[in-house]
């Protein structure tokens, strides 16, 4: 692994660390954050300016409170959470793709990770972010379609009736969905209804429906239902899902893998 890489990754997990020491809402001081991820106290100022400017926590003298409020973890605190778990899954779901397909890509940080593993296929991709739209802009082989639509602050989702509109009049071979929650008993869920909505349209739309779902997700019900899990054909997870929860999906009818 390169070195590159293995930095990317020390970062991602110190901003980790420091998002989830925070959560509790007290103010933490610098020296405390550089004892918890065991580095000098000049890069621990220089991880909260980083997550300072993404409006993640406010620097204080000599320490940070976290900005986090409300139910919905904002998008940049997502993308730095769990990363191995949804490289993984990402790369798996990728896998079950085949070539030729026409694919509805949903908005969240875990879709993102498979986008980046279409750059080099041959598929007609719908992606209900920006974030994922992005990463396959530069994609010679993949035919690039875009729902149009509103597009949410930070997530940079496609929600409204235009973009609910582009379930009525094309139809998919495959949706990769994400989630904010998922549990046996409640389904599949979504904290911003008109999100949930544009959701709930796309899998309505598609002949298979592949759920790419890290287990943090597991248990939690957001507050707009977008679908039970027998509506499910696949769930990609990561191996720390708990084990009675993939039971009961698997009860449901659902193939589950856990990478």
């Amino acid at each position: 692994m390169s070195g590159v890489h293995m930095n990317a990754m020390d970062v991602s997990w110190r901003h980790e660390k420091i998002l989830h020491r925070l959560r509790g809402g007290e103010r933490v001081s610098v020296g405390s954050l550089a004892d918890l991820v065991g580095t000098s106290e000049m890069t621990v100022r220089r991880d909260l300016d980083v997550l300072e400017r993404e409006g993640l926590l406010r620097r204080v003298r000599g320490a940070a409170v976290s900005m986090l409020t409300g139910e919905e973890t904002p998008y940049a605190a997502r993308a730095r959470q769990r990363l191995e778990a949804k490289r993984r899954i990402g790369g798996a779901v990728a896998a079950l793709l085949d070539d030729g397909e026409t694919v509805v890509l949903d908005g969240g940080s875990t879709t993102v990770e498979v986008a980046r593993r279409l750059g080099e296929r041959r598929l007609t991709v719908l992606p209900l972010s920006l974030h994922s739209a992005d990463e396959l802009r530069g994609a010679e082989q993949v035919r690039l379609v875009l729902p149009g639509g509103d597009i949410r602050p930070g997530e940079l989702a496609f929600v409204g009736p235009l973009t609910e509109h582009a379930f009525r009049v094309m139809r998919f071979d495959t949706m990769v969905l994400g989630s904010c929650g998922l549990s046996a008993r409640n389904g599949v869920s979504a904290h911003d209804l008109a999100e949930g909505a544009v959701k709930k349209a796309a899998v309505e739309a598609s002949a298979r429906v592949i759920a790419a779902i890290d287990s943090s997700k597991f248990g939690r019900t957001a507050f707009g239902r977008v679908c039970a899990v027998g509506e499910l054909d696949v769930l990609v997870t990561d191996a720390d899902a708990p084990e009675d929860e993939v039971r009961r999906i698997r009860e449901a009818g659902v193939e589950v893998r856990l990478v």
